[in-house]
């Protein structure tokens, strides 16, 4: 085994993330607390941000602490251009450049059908799930660059960029056009090391879900749709998040990984 396999091999075994920097949007509650707790113990320093719960983004910046790496915590409108760079030009002068961006901040559409959406309903799905990613994208690709390259970014989409779902247009045309929008950035920045990669979570038990999932004739009435008869826990998708923030992971671009408990394998089953 040549020297450069060695030292990858011993960041494998230790602390994956030792010395990276990250950006977990919407790292206030839910997924994004939790991948932002797996990167702080797996080493890395975090850039926590949050819409409207300021107390939720001060929770998940102790839990960083504790695992004794730095954090920044900022107010973040990913719908704002201006909002996004002011965000990435701070941690620049503070943390420094990041290694790692997580864009997990996003909204669902409500739950109107397409006659009934206003255009403002429709535009802040879009801006908020579709834009912010990409105003995200490109803040940080444009300091790997200047870094001379390399570097990871995870967005979170949803199985529905792949099931349709009515009365949930908009977000279904977002997250739909995040995966594509994951898979033509991969190959555009492959030159530079900058691997693109996406995770499609099914019903995840978050404070967004909780109504659902706490509610038993709610439950009664979906977990049979799910093969797993249970939905999904923050830390079992910032395990995964965490693998393709990794060295392990180096060989991954342009991929859409489904965590749902075979959710979307069962969708029209029975037909």
């Amino acid at each position: 085994m040549n020297d450069l396999a060695l030292q990858e091999r011993a960041t494998l075994d230790g602390r994956q993330l030792d010395g990276r920097i990250a950006v977990v949007t919407g790292s206030d509650s839910g997924i994004g607390q939790a991948i932002a707790s797996a990167f702080a113990a797996a080493g890395a320093d975090i850039a926590v941000t949050f819409h409207t719960d300021e107390n939720g983004a001060r929770e998940t910046a102790e839990l960083v602490e504790q695992a004794g790496r730095r954090t920044l915590v900022r107010q973040l409108d990913v719908r704002d251009e201006d909002s996004v760079e002011t965000l990435f030009g701070e941690l620049e002068r503070t943390l420094g450049a990041p290694h790692i961006l997580v864009n997990n901040a996003g909204v669902g559409s409500g739950g109107s059908p397409v006659a009934e959406t206003s255009t403002e309903a429709f535009d802040n799905v879009l801006k908020t799930d579709l834009y912010g990613p990409f105003f995200c994208c490109r803040a940080f690709i444009r300091r790997r660059q200047a870094e001379g390259g390399s570097g990871k970014i995870i967005n979170i989409t949803s199985v529905h960029d792949t099931i349709p779902s009515p009365r949930a247009a908009a977000y279904g045309a977002a997250k739909g056009g995040l995966l594509t929008f994951t898979r033509s950035l991969a190959l555009e920045v492959a030159p530079t090391k900058i691997n693109v990669n996406a995770i499609s979570p099914g019903l995840i038990h978050t404070p967004m879900t909780a109504k659902r999932v706490e509610d038993p004739e709610t439950r009664q009435k979906e977990m049979p749709h799910i093969p797993w008869h249970r939905p999904g826990e923050p830390w079992e998708v910032a395990r995964l998040a965490l693998y393709l923030a990794s060295n392990e992971a180096d060989y991954v671009t342009g991929q859409n990984f489904t965590i749902d408990g075979g959710l979307e394998m069962n969708w029209g089953q029975g037909a």
